[in-house]
Order: C-alpha cells, then structure tokens, then sequence
C-alpha cells in the first residue's frame, strides 16, 4: 500500500509521521509540499493514519479565531485518526462527508528522548580575590551543556514551533548561559573563598555552582538541564594581574601559614597548662577527701572511747552504792547489825543498775562493731570531657551516665582522668564501658496461671 490512499470522497488519505534521526523539533508536511506551503494545502484529512514513535508526542495546532488549539499524542501510537483520541479536533471538525471531511492543521513532532549538547567557550573576563581587588586576573572557562525537552507543553508555550531551528535555539540558550557563567565564575573567590590564583583546580566545585545555579535559567527557555561538564577553568598566567596576584598572595600564605603554626604551639601549650592546672585542683579535692575520711573515722573511735569511760565511771558508782545498800536502815535495828530489807533493797537496785549497764554495755560493742564493718567512702572518680575542641569537667560517674543518656557523651568522645598519659575515647576506657550498653530486658513470662474455679 502506498503512502495515500484514496477516501471516499475523493482526495489522498495521509500517513503521518517523522522519519528524522537527529532532531529536537521537526513540521510535518505533506509529500511534495514545501516549507513555505500554505494552510489549504496542510489539509488533513479525518481518518488518516497517525505514527507516532516512542519517546516522541505529536502536536497537531488548529487555527481558530480564538487563538491557536492543540491535541497531544504521545507515543507510541500507531491508528487512524479518532474523536476520542483528539478532543479539539473532534469538536471543530463536523462529520460530514462520511466523517472524511479534510480540516487544517499544522503537526509537529517534538523528541523527548533527544539530549542535546551546547559547547561552549568564554574568552578571558576579568576576575578579581576579594583581598586584592585592584589587580583583576584573566579567567576563560570552557565546557558542554547537556539538555533535553520534557514538559514540552510549557516549551510550546515559549518557543514558535513553525520554522523551528535547532541551531538558532543552540544559540539562545548558549548566550544565556554564557552570560550567567561568567557571572558565577566572577563571584567565586567571594562566595566560595577561593583564592584567585588557585581556581583552575576547583573545577569540581565550580561545576557544581554553575549547575545548581544554571538551572532555572534554563526553565525559562522550556527545556531541562540533565547535566554539565565545565572542562577547565584557565588563567592567563602571562597577564601583569596573575603576577602582581601571586607575588602577594605568596608571601600572605607563607604569614597564614607561620600564624597558624604559631596559634596551634600556643594552644597546645594552653591547653598542657590547662590540663595541669586541672591535675593538681583534682589531685587537691582527692587528699581532702581521703583527709576528710580520716578525719570522720577519727572522730567516730574518740566519741566510742569517751562513751566507754563515761560507761565505765558510771559502772564503779554503782558498784560502790550497791556495797552500801546492806547498811541501808529501816529503824528497826539501833547497833548496826545486818538489815535484811536494806539487802534485799540493795540487790534489787543492783540488779537493775547491772541490767542496765549491761545494755549500755551491749549498744555500745555493738555501735563499735557497726563503725568497724563500715566500708570506707567510695573514691570519687572524676573524667575531664573534650566538646567541640574545649575540656569540660571534672565530671563524676553519675553525671557521666546522664551525659550519655542524653547523648553529650558518646564512645568516640576524648575522656582524661588522673593517672591516664593522655586522652582516650569513651568506648576505649573500660571503666567508662557500662555508660554505652543497652541493658537487655528479662525473658517473658510463659503466660498467666488461669485462676481456679470456686
């Protein structure tokens, strides 16, 4: 069958389709018409075939007093023209003739799978580090874009598809991109502080600046950055901007460098000063401690010892009022003899004194026994903690328990405590170990009993 065939009514039926390899956006146009053919001679025909490939739409655009109307058809499709694939047609177009009546449009084939490629190269511009603004250095930036077209509804919006060219669009988007690159690049040393002089082996993060901020100048042509590749960044090395540039900044870097050696020796010695400083308050507060332990033990065998002498005196008076107590007179016997009711007087008394006595005597070994299995103060262990570069502490074991709870405290934070030759990770000090375990909860219960039945 040949590419048209006769209708019903008369006239050619049409096979629509693109058969170019290499394109962005391309007219289709009837055999044997040209690119200046007019809209009668664009007639399409109701029912002609419509090939439309994958990853390409085809645009058909009608004409009409209220402004110009287009179907999409996305590939892939392959049928004949139908109202239910074509709303705007179908409700321009009448049925008569047979449904076969030929209407005017004009189609376009877009590729959504084309990537196309810009290269570009900018001649030397001037740029300037911001320490040294009088001496601008040339800068040339060379490069390719990668773009292809998705929402292609938003490109028709913003570009003329008729006599669309591809080149002319290159050119578009080339200059834009041009002129905002070289804006980019100019600010670099500014916003990424960057030394001038050292820009040609940041291609990398220029790059990724470019792109991050290239983006939505390109959404205002229609189409999609999918990537680009910045291939250098040069500098003219013979201009009198380098030299003055790099004579200066030589010597600046050399100072920077002599700073910061100098700033890290002074720290370091601060922080040897700190640490010593910290040593002897933590070696202090551990003799008054033991000092003060001592102390408290001391006092606690003296108050004992004084009991018992006091106990002891008491003891002797009793003793010495209960060998009297047979003495003790009733009236009833006038010479002195023995007086069994002062005796019997005499013992009751010195039984109770001696139970009493014995009592004391009972509380007292045993307050003394108390005091004796009485374990020392346990030693207060104290850890100095590094956050964000400064030592914070000293911190006993519960405030480092609840430093890790609450996560200042981690196994790859530095710990020092006396005794230790320097500074350790948390998860390496083995007294420090328990702070990072999760405790494992007991096995379930099997169930519960069901209770018995009344």
């Amino acid at each position: 069958m040949g590419l048209f065939s006769k209708g019903k009514s008369g006239g050619l039926m049409n096979v629509i389709r693109c058969d170019e390899e290499d394109y962005l956006v391309w007219k289709w146009r009837p055999t044997g018409q040209n690119a200046n053919s007019t809209s009668r001679e664009n007639s399409i025909r109701w029912g002609s075939s419509l090939r439309v490939k994958d990853g390409e739409v085809a645009v058909f655009v009608y004409k009409q007093k209220e402004g110009a109307l287009q179907d999409f058809i996305v590939g892939p499709y392959d049928e004949t023209i139908k109202a239910a694939n074509f709303p705007v047609l179908s409700s321009i177009v009448g049925l008569a003739f047979g449904g076969e009546s030929p209407f005017q449009a004009e189609v376009y084939f877009i590729n959504l799978q084309s990537n196309n490629q810009v290269r570009f190269a900018i001649p030397y511009f001037d740029v300037t580090d911001p320490r040294l603004p009088d001496f601008p250095v040339p800068v040339a930036v060379r490069g390719t874009l990668t773009f292809a077209l998705e929402d292609y509804k938003t490109f028709i919006k913003l570009n003329r598809l008729i006599d669309f060219d591809l080149e002319s669009f290159k050119r578009q988007i080339k200059d834009a991109m041009v002129r905002k690159i070289k804006g980019i690049v100019t600010n670099v040393p500014s916003d990424l502080g960057m030394p001038v002089i050292q820009i040609e082996r940041k291609v990398d993060e220029i790059s990724e600046v470019i792109e991050a901020r290239l983006k939505d100048r390109l959404d205002e042509f229609g189409v999609k950055m999918k990537h680009i590749d910045i291939n250098a960044v040069e500098i003219d090395k013979e201009s009198d901007g380098y030299a003055e540039v790099k004579g200066l900044t030589g010597g600046l870097t050399a100072k920077t460098m002599q700073a910061q050696a100098d700033l890290g020796i002074k720290n370091m010695q601060q922080m040897q000063e700190m640490n010593a400083a910290n040593l002897e308050d933590t070696m202090r507060i551990q003799r008054e401690e033991a000092q003060r332990a001592q102390r408290l033990q001391t006092e606690q065998n003296f108050i004992g010892a004084h009991a018992l002498d006091q106990q002891t005196s008491v003891l002797q008076t009793a003793a010495s009022n209960l060998g009297q107590m047979g003495s003790i007179s009733t009236g009833g016997d006038q010479n002195g003899g023995m007086n069994p009711a002062g005796m019997m007087t005499g013992m009751m008394m010195g039984g109770a004194m001696g139970g009493q006595m014995a009592g004391m005597m009972n509380n007292m070994g045993q307050q003394m026994q108390n005091a004796m299995n009485t374990p020392p103060p346990m030693p207060n262990v104290q850890y100095m903690v590094a956050v964000n570069g400064q030592q914070n502490g000293p911190f006993n074991m519960q405030q480092l328990k609840q430093m890790a709870q609450s996560g200042q405290l981690t196994m790859q934070t530095y710990v020092w405590k006396q005794g230790m030759a320097q500074w350790e990770l948390a998860g390496n000090v083995q007294e420090l170990a328990t702070l990072f375990t999760t405790p494992t909860p007991p096995p379930m219960p099997g169930g519960i009993p069901t209770p018995p039945i009344p």
